[in-house]
């Protein structure tokens, strides 16, 4: 087995990931040696047609589907070594990695500001400073005006950064977004991509986001393409120049 190549300075390191769903006739390889390097501060995109595999990296390097092998480290630690697990990934998962998904998934019952509250209420922090973080983040992220409305109340960009709020509110090193953009038009989309890189270049937490928007790619400092499972990393430059000319 590849042993983990990791960093202090990364926030992400994984390396030789393969996903193998099934046995012998019925056996398929979702992911295939997939290895990627995301330093403190970087954000990253990750493109490719369905059922490419991305998903399946990104649930893997979020701690939700362990792969068969490879090992993935973040902060430099090593998290998981195949299927095993060093850490208890549900406990690290809430305090070291924030999820931002296609629809915002707030809570329609609450507000926004207590949207954001909770993530930090359930990591034990008061409720006081729960509420204060969060009015600060959405002052932060452009929407402090709509901090009492429900969901129901705000546009979907709007939603999309009171998630981003609820994503970066425990301060975690890690960020992963699974195509945030695709209900969104183009100016808004871009808006929210340009959103996780002012997050990762100001608060220094590793951003991978899996998109099949080519219209951003220049707000990205690394591009990565997955297809049939394997990952590779693409030239950021050339892509970036063919999003804008397209």
């Amino acid at each position: 087995m590849t042993a983990a190549v990791s960093k202090p300075n990364n926030a992400i390191d994984a390396v030789g990931l393969t996903k193998i769903y099934g046995s012998g006739n019925t056996e398929v390889v979702a992911m295939r040696d997939a290895t990627m390097h995301v330093s403190q501060g970087e954000v990253v995109a990750l493109l490719g047609p369905s059922g490419s595999g991305k998903s399946t990296f990104l649930t893997s390097v979020g701690l939700i589907n362990s792969p068969t092998c490879g090992q993935i480290s973040i902060g430099g630690r090593l998290i998981q070594d195949g299927e095993t697990a060093h850490v208890n990934l549900r406990s690290f998962r809430r305090q070291h990695i924030g999820f931002i998904f296609q629809k915002s998934n707030l809570i329609p019952f609450l507000s926004a500001v207590e949207n954001i509250q909770i993530a930090m209420e359930l990591n034990g922090e008061s409720k006081r400073a729960a509420r204060q973080r969060a009015l600060t983040l959405m002052d932060y992220l452009g929407v402090a005006d709509r901090a009492d409305n429900l969901p129901s109340m705000l546009s979907g960009g709007q939603q999309q950064r009171v998630a981003v709020a609820r994503a970066i509110a425990n301060q975690p090193s890690v960020i992963l977004a699974d195509e945030p953009t695709a209900a969104l038009d183009g100016h808004r989309g871009r808006q929210v991509m340009e959103l996780f890189a002012k997050v990762a270049h100001e608060q220094g937490a590793g951003v991978i986001v899996v998109t099949h928007d080519h219209r951003a790619l220049d707000v990205f400092d690394t591009i990565y393409e997955m297809e049939d499972g394997l990952l590779r990393q693409q030239s950021s430059h050339s892509l970036a120049a063919q999003s804008q000319a397209d």
